[in-house]
């Protein structure tokens, strides 16, 4: 039995479930360790409140671990924005972002521009959305103070060089998005000064199990501006305005939710005991799986072979879109439609029948495809021809 095989025989998602990038079904481990703090908390007792309120500093420190940074680095926070809206309101000068990143980038940029003037936001355009080191050099200036980037792009499953982006912006503070990485890709977390995520995709521990790191160089440049309660220095009976906490906690409204802490806690434990290392070269070959299947059946790739994770994208001929979407809900295929594009997204628990039923769908459309007729020549387009 291989070192992985314990964490895979935990995938209990129905067969045909290849959307883990959009919501990763909650594993038993989690499932049951919500329960039996649920149960604490609803005993009245004070050890039963008090132990599962330990689970906030537990999942802060596996957090830690990760990334290979100290706990006091790290604070839970409700969602991935949640923590960009602390970056982004407190920053200064301006921040390199991709005009087609995730909302959860752009938009806290745009508004904390729009709030309070003191941060400008810079728009690249890189090919298909994919920010690589030299479309991020092109728009550097003296006045850029940040780079923010998604680890692993949302549409296209491209995988940042964050050592290449660290490299290149020098003293800059880069801004790590890494809800579509965190726990699945083995990186150097070092290279970041900032890094949100979240446990609801791949860790499987679901919504509100957002987690932030602010580096020392992070705290010394971004202003605690959204800091509340939790966030400021002694407790309810502090008179006055009490300063921020010197830690992450300054990065905190309200004092984090200890269930959503118990599920981090438990589903970042299970990568961890498994390695990150083997799990991200596990996802890799799932990921294999699937563009071979892709290649097979004549449907082309988006996403780069070289630098990818867990995300497929597929980008069907235009006359194929529709009955690939088709066909894969008609065989039980969960996957994300949006636009031109189909994102297909593995686990390192995808199974043979998974894949099979992908499989079917795609030769399905494959035996009825169009054969596409250039109308000035009256040519066949042979690359609409089946293999």
């Amino acid at each position: 039995m291989s070192e992985l095989e314990p964490l895979i025989e935990t995938f209990d998602a129905a067969a045909g479930y290849l959307d883990w990038a959009a919501f990763g079904p909650l594993s038993p481990a989690v499932r049951a360790e919500m329960n039996a703090d649920a149960a604490l908390l609803g005993t009245g007792r004070r050890t039963g409140i008090d132990l599962v309120a330990s689970r906030v500093d537990e999942a802060r420190e596996l957090v830690a671990t990760v990334l290979g940074c100290a706990a006091d680095e790290v604070v839970l926070q409700p969602s991935t924005t949640h923590g960009l809206l602390h970056a982004m309101q407190g920053l200064t000068g301006a921040v390199v972002v991709s005009a087609q990143e995730f909302p959860a980038l752009r938009i806290t940029a745009r508004r904390a521009q729009d709030a309070r003037g003191l941060l400008t936001v810079r728009e690249i355009d890189p090919a298909d959305g994919i920010v690589t080191v030299d479309a991020v050099a092109e728009a550097l200036t003296d006045d850029v103070t940040a780079v923010a980037v998604s680890l692993v792009d949302f549409r296209t499953g491209a995988l940042a060089d964050l050592s290449g982006l660290r490299e290149l912006i020098g003293d800059r503070l880069l801004i790590v998005d890494a809800v579509q990485a965190f726990g699945v890709v083995d990186v150097d977390w070092a290279a970041a000064d900032v890094v949100c995520g979240n446990g609801y995709k791949w860790l499987r521990a679901g919504r509100g199990t957002g987690f932030s790191r602010f580096s020392d160089r992070a705290r010394e440049r971004i202003e605690p501006v959204l800091s509340g309660i939790s966030g400021m220095q002694g407790d309810a009976a502090t008179t006055g305005f009490p300063p921020p906490l010197p830690t992450a906690g300054a990065y905190s409204i309200a004092p984090s939710d200890p269930l959503a802490a118990s599920r981090l806690a438990v589903a970042v434990r299970d990568v961890v005991d498994a390695g990150i290392p083997a799990v991200a070269a596990e996802l890799r070959a799932r990921a294999q799986d699937v563009m071979n299947l892709a290649d097979r059946y004549g449907v082309p790739v988006l996403t780069p072979r070289d630098r990818h994770a867990g995300i497929v994208t597929l980008l069907p001929d235009p006359q194929d879109a529709a009955p690939l979407a088709a066909a894969l809900a008609n065989h039980g295929v969960t996957v994300t439609a949006r636009g031109a594009t189909i994102r297909v997204s593995p686990h390192i628990g995808t199974g043979a029948d998974s894949l099979q039923l992908l499989g079917d769908a795609l030769a399905q459309v494959a035996t009825t495809r169009v054969v596409v007729i250039d109308a000035p020549t009256g040519e066949l387009d042979l690359g609409a021809l089946e293999s």
